[in-house]
């Protein structure tokens, strides 16, 4: 006869809803994208709302410094853009006419230098270079297309460029309230817990983000400075964008080395081991000394997880999902450690609670002898 289990309703329900929790995200991945750019941000500005709330006066609420704040953010951004934006967008626009010449075959083989020892062997590495060009032109072309229309879809939805800014001046004004609903809301033992590891989630971003930051301010200002002294042509526009793909973990870098050194090659400059060798020498300076120290408040994660996380991400989300993968991959280590310690030392606990019962009870009593009839 069938019968109804109780438990294995119990854990269909369960499933059940968690499958309908991640199709939600799913869902919803642009607007949680969103969101998560401005929890990003709010890492960025907290540290100037500190600094503010500390000197500001008793009859200033606390709405009014952090909207001051975010005034002379939002103003320096601006005044930066206007001050490097325009050059940037001008050497872009140069570019991008003149590289389909740059990148032919023909001009490539006059314009491309090449050390004296590999001079003999430019006819050659310039035919196995057209080959690969012909063959990827097919793939490059719908590539192309997808970034195309990925720019266009951005461009219909600035809005969201606004929101950002919204979203993380609500988040840091209603953050310390929604903290405290959301842990009253929980049992005792699970409050404990997810206080720490909400405590340990936000170390690991502010500091997470601030260093990325850092990195990419340092990046900006190297390569800006040291691609003009060495006269390397579209130096700004090549700083700024390695300056943002220092965003993206491990690929971000390596894409801007590469794509550095072609811009430069195919533009004639005549100098690339110098400019290969200054480029390395900055990145064993930031990827050994500047990068461990700026990331020391954060969760180290094991290269290989790295490796898989941006994959997944890639996979998952894009350029996002590289972004996101390493935060996420070390939140979820934070999750996993404070659960496990949360268990360890519940069980001390259970051991002391079931030797103290058994001193109250007192030692079992010894056995009685039975009567035998005499």
């Amino acid at each position: 006869m069938l019968g109804f289990d109780l438990r294995v309703a119990r854990i269909v329900w369960t499933t059940f809803i968690v499958a309908l929790l991640l199709f939600l995200l799913y869902a919803a991945r642009s607007t949680l994208l969103v969101v998560t750019f401005a929890i990003f941000f709010s890492y960025l500005v907290h540290p100037l709302v500190q600094l503010v709330e500390f000197r500001r006066p008793q009859r200033l609420p606390r709405t009014a410094s952090i909207a001051l704040v975010f005034v002379i953010v939002l103003t320096a951004l601006a005044v930066a853009g206007g001050l490097f934006g325009t050059r940037m967008v001008d050497e872009a626009t140069r570019l991008s006419q003149k590289f389909p010449d740059l990148i032919s075959a023909q001009n490539s083989a006059n314009q491309f230098p090449l050390p004296h020892v590999l001079e003999p062997l430019r006819a050659r590495m310039l035919s196995f270079v057209q080959q690969q060009l012909q063959g990827g032109t097919s793939a490059a072309l719908p590539w192309a297309q997808r970034f195309g229309l990925g720019i266009m879809h951005a461009a219909s939805n600035l809005i969201y460029v606004v929101l950002i800014p919204v979203l993380s001046f609500l988040l840091i004004k209603e953050a310390p309230e929604i903290r405290r609903t959301v842990l009253a809301w929980m049992a005792e033992p699970n409050r404990t817990l997810w206080a720490a590891i909400t405590e340990d989630l936000d170390v690991l971003l502010s500091g997470y983000v601030r260093a990325l930051l850092l990195l990419s301010l340092a990046t900006l200002i190297f390569y800006s400075i040291g691609f003009a002294l060495l006269g390397v042509p579209y130096a700004l526009l090549l700083a700024g964008i390695a300056a943002l793909l220092e965003f993206i973990p491990f690929v971000g870098p390596l894409a801007a080395v590469v794509l550095t050194v072609v811009v430069a090659g195919v533009s004639g400059y005549d100098q690339l081991l110098l400019l290969i060798g200054v480029i390395l020498m900055y990145r064993v300076f930031q990827d050994y000394i500047l990068n461990p120290y700026l990331m020391s408040e954060g969760v180290e994660v094991s290269p290989l997880l790295v490796i898989v996380g941006l994959l997944v991400g890639e996979e998952l989300g894009g350029v996002a999902g590289i972004f996101l993968s390493v935060p996420v991959m070390a939140a979820i280590k934070i999750i996993v450690v404070r659960a496990r310690a949360s268990q360890q030392a519940q069980k001390p606990s259970a051991i002391a609670t079931t030797s103290t019962t058994a001193t109250i009870a007192g030692p079992p009593a010894a056995p009685r002898a039975i009567d035998r009839p005499g």
